[in-house]
């Protein structure tokens, strides 16, 4: 039975809900776009959060703030985006409604990047298909003892590899450039294309020599692996535009252009705030100036053809927008 004070507690984690939704959307400021986004461009790596509609997991490690399909929407006309890869958070588990109602909700538009389990059927995988997605996101720090198990990493690979035979999906990973170079040779062999969230992790301020970074230049200049240069405040501490991000990003399209996508990473949660915390205690997400942001990319990739490839026909091809 929910007791006056649970009610109370509920009721309090609601306020401030709704009180963390209001500073975070207030918060972004939007610097105008100095570049002509071609027609078709696609923002590859936002969120949807809807705790009203679709509560977050119990297990879940911090309390981000709602982030919907309206505020999305607006963004995505701010910056002149017509396409949008709506990826599972954290917060939600295996559990993609949210994210798939998102999908549904933005029609033709959009595609979605979901997370499965071990007892995820294959009539899920068909109807998830049906309805957008178009790959898995793993978790590859699979760890013993506090150390990265590569075995274990493989094992969990070969079992995606089978869940998801036949789909034409791939899979997203957001880990270090030193677990991807213990794994350079089995994701090379992989029957689908592996994608690297927010430049592999690397860190800026050691630019491309830094260990590991070769393993992923070599994937991509394969064609084995796509690398989304986005989430540039993850990878560097130099705000607000993070200029030692270029060398990385030059470096990646130098490797192969058609493998590079680009992504918002919005509405920048910030996982690490909430950590250790009681999880009624919303984490904000980080402030960041988007359109300061795809500004960027314009000065990492000057030549608009370019660009192009990376705006629009290259998640054209990966998440197969018509």
């Amino acid at each position: 039975m929910l007791t006056k004070r649970g009610l109370l507690r509920l009721g309090a984690a609601a306020v401030s809900t709704t009180a963390a939704h209001r500073a975070f959307a207030a918060q972004p400021t939007r610097t105008g776009l100095g570049f002509e986004v071609p027609r078709g461009a696609c923002d590859c790596h936002v969120h949807i959060q809807d705790p009203a509609k679709f509560p977050y997991v119990a297990n879940r490690v911090y309390t981000p703030p709602p982030a919907s399909v309206d505020e999305l929407l607006e963004l995505q006309r701010a910056l002149h985006l017509e396409r949008v890869v709506v990826v599972q958070p954290s917060v939600y588990g295996t559990d993609n409604a949210c994210t798939l109602d998102a999908v549904r909700r933005l029609g033709g538009r959009a595609r979605a990047v979901v997370v499965i389990g071990e007892q995820t059927a294959r009539g899920e995988l068909d109807e998830m298909n049906r309805a957008g997605a178009r790959g898995v996101r793993l978790n590859l720090e699979t760890t013993t003892a506090g150390a990265f198990d590569a075995d274990r990493a493989k094992a969990l690979l070969d079992r995606v590899a089978e869940q998801i035979n036949g789909l034409n999906w791939h899979v997203q990973f957001y880990t270090r450039p030193s677990v991807i170079a213990g794994l350079k040779d089995h994701l090379a062999q992989l029957p689908f294309p592996v994608v690297f969230d927010h430049f592999a992790r690397a860190t800026a301020q050691q630019g491309p020599e830094q260990p590991g970074f070769n393993a992923v230049y070599e994937l991509v200049k394969s064609g084995r692996a796509y690398i989304k240069i986005s989430g540039a405040y993850r990878v560097s501490e130099r705000a607000p535009d993070y200029p030692d991000v270029m060398p990385l990003a030059q470096a990646l399209v130098s490797a192969n252009p058609d493998r590079i996508i680009w992504g918002t990473d919005w509405p920048h949660p910030n996982s690490d705030f909430g950590r250790g915390k009681p999880l009624t205690e919303i984490a904000p997400p980080f402030a960041i100036d988007d359109g300061l942001l795809l500004n960027q990319l314009a000065k990492w990739v000057p030549e608009a053809t370019t660009r192009k490839k990376i705006l629009v026909d290259n998640p054209a091809r990966l998440y197969g927008f018509g």
